[in-house]
């Protein structure tokens, strides 16, 4: 809140435009249009506004249209543009509703728990199905992880799952048919977003890397990535959630791999 009310109109960029409200902008409006470069600057508050921010100006000044404006969530108020100009205007914070409304400027301000609504409304193909780009994005303000395992083995008591959610992560369960793939997000500290990117990039790699594994290495120390072509090494009995960490590209390699696994287990 303290950064909020510290906020002018000279400070708003399109990253922190997205922590104020409505009846912020009107107020910093305000206090600006008494300075003087103020209209020289005019143009660049009103795109940096209109970044985080839909604005309608009203032009039918009546309590039953400003009521409409409300219903819809809009703050209403007076914007001054010079002596001879009085405008009324419809404010409201831009929804993000899909995952083409992310971006760089506005993935700090979100919640796991938004992130993984937008993903839930939007998905269906899985992780890899997101474009580079918008993978991009995410992973700037959130550590991402990913399994995908059999049903019956998702809620393994103890397992990657239980770890996950009990380490503060928000989980999206996408089916594919006999098997589930989880994706596990959790927003980074607002501090490491502006210097650690070394950080920022090992985080990136956990459950899409060769660090993926590192998580569990007290649980399976001896354990090798199950891509490993030695397969003198192999033991079907230490099979464990990590083993199935993989993208499969035909349903016929996910019957193969179910059927393994019903061999092992039963």
């Amino acid at each position: 809140m303290k950064q909020q009310k510290a906020l002018t109109l000279k400070t708003l960029t399109k990253s922190n435009v997205w922590e104020v409200e409505g009846n912020d902008i009107f107020r910093m409006w305000e206090t600006a249009e008494k300075e003087s470069d103020f209209k020289d600057n005019r143009n660049h508050y009103m795109d940096v506004i209109r970044s985080a921010f839909e604005i309608e100006e009203i032009k039918i000044d009546k309590p039953e249209v400003i009521k409409k404006y409300e219903a819809r969530d809009f703050k209403v108020g007076n914007i001054h543009f010079d002596d001879n100009d009085n405008k009324k205007w419809g404010i409201k914070k831009r929804a993000i509703n899909r995952i083409t409304d992310l971006t760089y400027e506005n993935i700090h301000h979100i919640s796991a728990a938004k992130l993984i609504e937008v993903l839930d409304r939007n998905f269906g193909g899985g992780w890899d199905s997101l474009s580079q780009s918008v993978q991009d994005i995410i992973e700037s303000g959130f550590d991402i992880s990913t399994t995908t395992l059999p049903k019956d083995r998702l809620h393994k008591p103890g397992g990657m799952y239980d770890k996950k959610v009990n380490d503060g992560y928000e989980v999206l369960e996408i089916t594919k048919g006999l098997w589930v793939e989880a994706i596990f997000a959790k927003a980074k500290p607002k501090v490491e977003n502006h210097h650690k990117h070394d950080d920022d990039n090992d985080s990136m790699n956990n459950g899409f890397g060769d660090n993926y594994d590192e998580d569990f290495e007290d649980e399976n120390p001896s354990e090798n990535s199950y891509d490993d072509d030695d397969d003198d090494d192999f033991d079907e009995d230490k099979l464990t959630e990590e083993s199935y960490r993989t993208t499969f590209e035909t349903e016929e390699d996910l019957n193969l791999e179910a059927e393994d696994v019903a061999d092992d287990d039963y």
